[in-house]
């Protein structure tokens, strides 16, 4: 059987371009059905790859969709109906990640459970530090938003565009800022209505 290096030898120029020209053309038509269906145009791997597939290979629960542009370590469990956004960072290396059912993680959200700082601060004399991380049902967690290791938010809370959660927050918070704080509660009424209350 050829290895890798062994086949990568045999691949002439013409191969090459052949090759490129199919991986360019399968792209752009994949593009245009996107634009036609769903009017959205995505980066290659964003389109070309099936996010709930994803989400089933890395075990995730049913009705998980996950985009391919995500990058997953570690320990991550995600719970059924969650939706999470291309360029996300959900990094389980230092402790578990678990993230309830019908959230939303925003596009470009970083979830860590280990830093370096102590480490880098102390020359390599002191260990990187760990903390799992918990989020709870029905929870939104807006675009770029960066959530610290040992941190629990609970359920039914939104976490606003940006921010830096570096602590804890209990279950129905608005939470926005950098560091975060709680600005408010969600309300829910009868016929599962919402409403923010702000502070």
């Amino acid at each position: 059987m050829a290895t890798g290096r062994q086949v990568k030898l045999k691949m002439t120029k013409e191969n090459k371009d052949e090759f490129f020209a199919k991986l360019i053309y399968a792209y752009g038509k994949r593009d245009d059905s996107l634009i036609n269906e769903y009017d959205r145009s995505l980066p290659f791997q964003d389109a070309m790859f099936d996010r709930w597939d994803r989400a089933k290979k890395l075990g995730f629960s049913e009705g998980v969709s996950i985009y391919n542009s995500s990058l997953v370590y570690g320990n991550v469990e995600i719970n059924q109906n969650t939706w999470v956004g291309p360029y996300t960072i959900l990094d389980g290396s230092g402790g578990s990640i678990n993230i309830g059912e019908f959230c939303s993680i925003s596009a470009g959200v970083h979830i860590y459970t280990h830093d370096t700082v102590m480490w880098a601060l102390s020359g390599g004399k002191n260990k990187r530090k760990t903390g799992s991380v918990a989020i709870g049902n029905f929870t939104y967690v807006g675009s770029k938003s960066l959530i610290n290791l040992g941190v629990s938010i609970g359920s039914r809370c939104l976490v606003g565009a940006g921010s830096f959660v570096n602590k804890s927050f209990p279950e129905n918070s608005i939470i926005i800022g950098s560091p975060a704080k709680k600005v408010g509660i969600v309300k829910v009424g009868s016929n599962n209505e919402i409403t923010l209350e702000y502070d």
